[in-house]
């Protein structure tokens, strides 16, 4: 594991560390509660979000991965405050950017944020073995270890960062160790549909995974409202 940290905490600086509420996760992915009752569920990359916690309290196994993890608290506790700063500076300079709908405004979507931060550390304090130190395209599980896997704000939003093929490894080791994938948002940070999206679900229908477009009741960035379903091979 020594050996490896250097490249997970590599991974871990391209990318603001920044985490959203089990309230936002459900509008993100569509969730109702009674969907995470006695599932086993992976939130990766999780970053400092509040989902593990209150998803394990409602009855659901969950484990969370990000690159960051093993830091100590105080030293996450830093990070996640320096993101939420910087975050909610831009806003402030681009709220006509976004759609306010689900918020309301930059104060109430900062607390969002650092409500889901604070419960995250606090859990990942008690309950450290939730949370997986570990980077796609490669992940620590068994096949089908999971029922569903959920990946936030990562995977088509740096188009800049990440390429076709990370996007393509990284999905296909998401649908290896849960039987159902589910992606959201599918733009890149400018808000403009990233330009890996319909390479990527090409690519995994031809090797026979079920791949499927979802409108989910979230709107932050203009436009940007679908999710990418992928389940087993047919």
């Amino acid at each position: 594991m020594a050996d490896e940290q250097p490249d997970r905490f590599a991974v871990s600086e391209q990318f603001r560390f920044i985490g959203r509420t089990f309230t936002e996760y459900r509008w993100l992915f569509d969730l109702d509660r009674s969907d995470l009752a006695g599932q086993s569920v992976l939130d990766c990359a999780a970053g400092p979000a509040s989902f593990t916690a209150t998803a394990s309290q409602i009855g659901a196994e969950v484990l969370a991965v990000d690159p960051a993890y093993g830091q100590s608290v105080e030293a996450l506790e830093d990070t996640c405050q320096e993101a939420v700063e910087k975050t909610l500076a831009q806003l402030q300079e681009k709220t006509d950017l976004f759609v306010w709908e689900c918020y309301g405004d930059v104060e109430t979507r900062g607390r969002h944020l650092r409500s889901a931060y604070e419960r995250f550390l606090a859990d990942y304090s008690r309950h450290p073995g939730r949370y997986i130190p570990a980077a796609l395209p490669d992940l620590p599980f068994d096949a089908d270890q999971f029922d569903l896997a959920l990946s936030a704000n990562f995977l088509f939003l740096y188009d800049d960062r990440l390429d076709l093929d990370f996007h393509l490894d990284s999905l296909r080791e998401l649908a290896r160790v849960a039987g159902e994938v589910r992606l959201f948002p599918l733009a890149s940070l400018d808000a403009e549909r990233s330009e890996f999206v319909d390479s990527v679900v090409d690519q995994l229908r031809a090797e026979d995974y079920s791949v499927e477009f979802q409108t989910v009741p979230y709107e932050f960035q203009p436009g940007v409202t679908e999710m990418l379903v992928v389940s087993d091979r047919t």
